[in-house]
């Protein structure tokens, strides 16, 4: 991606991308409320609220009957600051770090057997000190995107379109991501760049992705990345991925 001074996007996820790049301003959004509020209060509090997450992370609570309890406790309480911090412990101890949601809106992966849950205090201090220029919002990709201005670059990594007719994982949070949501995001990528807006999208390299962009004018770069979520770890190959970016 190119200079610019503010970098936004509508799907921060992890932030992976956030955290290695170096703009002067961010803006930084996601639909999941969890994840948002566990970025604010992490961007806040800093040491005191990492110090108060550490408290979950012990042998005792790493075992399948507490993280239930724990599971209940997060889809039920209103308490945000402690919501957030179960929130980061399911994270850690649930099946293969996975998000994901019910229809109704509770947390639902299982439990994931690990024999030694890793407490992120680096990463967490690094976010923080990182998101002290980073403003935090729970809105939907729509919203985030129409908010940009002239200058701005704006990098999205929304849910991806599925690999096959049986792939179609797409319930991180509660609502899911259509294919019109896929064509809504290319149309509004196409119309923010022709007001001077640099945009960069990735996905699946499937046909109507591939299809989809270049329609939308779109310049297309293919690569390919190791699959890491599949309950068959012999299964985890490696997938095809697109780049597409508009200028």
């Amino acid at each position: 991606m190119s200079d610019g001074k503010r970098l936004i996007e509508p799907f921060t996820g992890s932030g992976a991308v956030f955290l290695n790049t170096n703009y002067q301003n961010y803006l930084l959004a996601d639909t999941n409320p969890d994840l948002i509020d566990l970025f604010q209060l992490l961007s806040k509090e800093g040491q005191t609220f990492i110090r108060y997450c550490r408290k979950f992370f012990t042998p005792h609570n790493n075992c399948q009957q507490i993280y239930y309890q724990y599971r209940e406790e997060f889809n039920t309480t209103s308490k945000k600051r402690r919501k957030a911090a179960l929130f980061l412990y399911l994270n850690r101890h649930c099946y293969n770090g996975l998000v994901r949601y019910n229809r109704s809106g509770e947390f639902n992966t299982p439990f994931g057997l690990h024999k030694s849950p890793y407490f992120p205090e680096q990463e967490m201090f690094r976010f923080h000190k990182a998101s002290q220029k980073a403003e935090f919002s729970n809105i939907n990709f729509k919203e985030c995107m129409q908010s940009a201005s002239r200058g701005d670059i704006i990098y999205c990594d929304p849910p991806y379109a599925p690999l096959s007719k049986t792939a179609n994982f797409t319930d991180y949070h509660s609502g899911g991501f259509k294919w019109e949501d896929q064509v809504q995001l290319a149309e509004i990528s196409s119309s923010l760049a022709k007001r001077g807006i640099q945009i960069v999208v990735s996905n699946h390299d499937v046909p109507q992705i591939k299809k989809l962009y270049k329609h939308c004018g779109a310049k297309i770069e293919q690569f390919s990345v190791q699959r890491m979520i599949s309950a068959d770890t012999s299964n985890r190959g490696r997938a095809g991925e697109l780049i597409a970016i508009f200028e």
